[in-house]
């Protein structure tokens, strides 16, 4: 029988919370009566998450765990556990127990009634201390700004998606939180549901300062790779055109005035401001045409991972 679901969790030092996650999964899928798998991917833990999720293997052939030769972040993690899902629904969510097991009927409900590609959890009663609410926030309303999805919580990865949404997804650095975006703009259909939201009972949480700026410049590189990953030339070209007439105007007022009036240029701060924006504008216009050769480079290649897999358990 075909499998139905997937649920992959990405999980990084959280010994004391695989156990109980997974008890907490499989309570909330058996009473649906569908098959299904779970995926826990092993992020390079350093405590004993790994030796906690073999055990479990043992007596459940439902449950997969994929371990990393070492620590390559959440997007990697979800990128492999995507890879090797086999459910025509993908079930993503932290092994940390904030996430609530109990809502996945309820995202798979909403994804079929309502036929969506994706359906993102909103954590609407946040547990978080007061200052990753407000970080939390105050990015949600950047990234709305930047990319113009309005999906409420980005940061939420409680989702439920139709698996082919996924599977052309590049998901590197941060960018896991902007996996509604990237799909919103490839065209998928795309709804989200309040959930549920828990305090953290056991282990650290891992967010902190080094996470809101990488995913802030990740932020910058999705909003461009979005809008000019085609045809970079678009931009780079934009703003050659803009520097190299700068710079041709201001050139051709001095060499009236050397021409006309008699007037020196070779100290003048607008004979060095003409040239560097000839040069520069020249410059766009070739990174432009280089970008737009390593975009053909890039689409012409397929298969790449940003992960290596240590060992597979099924």
């Amino acid at each position: 029988m075909d499998l139905e679901l997937s649920v992959v969790i990405p999980a990084y030092n959280e010994e004391e919370n695989i156990e109980p996650c997974y008890r907490e999964i499989t309570s909330a899928l058996e009473p649906l009566g569908i098959n299904y798998e779970i995926i826990f991917v092993d992020d390079g833990s350093k405590d004993s998450t790994f030796k906690e999720l073999q055990n479990l293997s043992k007596n459940d052939n439902k449950l997969k765990v994929i371990k990393f030769r070492k620590n390559f972040g959440q997007s990697a993690a979800l990128r492999a556990g995507l890879d090797h899902a086999a459910g025509r629904i993908i079930v993503t969510m932290d092994a940390d127990l904030q996430n609530d097991p109990k809502d996945i009927p309820k995202l798979l409900e909403k994804l079929e009634k309502e036929d969506l590609d994706v359906v993102c959890g909103w954590r609407f009663d946040r547990k978080d201390p007061l200052s990753k609410k407000f970080v939390s926030k105050f990015a949600n309303r950047l990234r709305t700004r930047f990319t113009g999805e309005t999906i409420h919580d980005s940061g939420c990865t409680l989702r439920a998606y139709v698996k082919e949404s996924t599977e052309d997804l590049e998901l590197y650095g941060e960018l896991h939180r902007y996996i509604p975006a990237m799909l919103s703009w490839k065209g998928y259909r795309i709804g989200e549901i309040k959930t549920n939201h828990r305090e953290r009972k056991y282990g650290k949480t891992k967010y902190d300062w080094k996470r809101i700026v990488k995913g802030f410049l990740d932020l910058l590189v999705v909003t461009f790779w979005q809008k000019y990953s085609l045809r970079p030339i678009h931009i780079f070209g934009s703003m050659g055109i803009v520097l190299s007439f700068f710079g041709g105007i201001v050139s051709l007022y001095i060499v009236i005035l050397r021409l006309f009036y008699g007037i020196g240029i070779t100290d003048r701060p607008l004979f060095t401001v003409s040239v560097m924006s000839l040069v520069i504008g020249i410059q766009f216009f070739t990174i432009g045409i280089l970008a737009d050769i390593l975009v053909k480079i890039y689409y012409g290649q397929n298969g790449r991972k940003n992960y290596l897999v240590e060992r597979i358990i099924e």
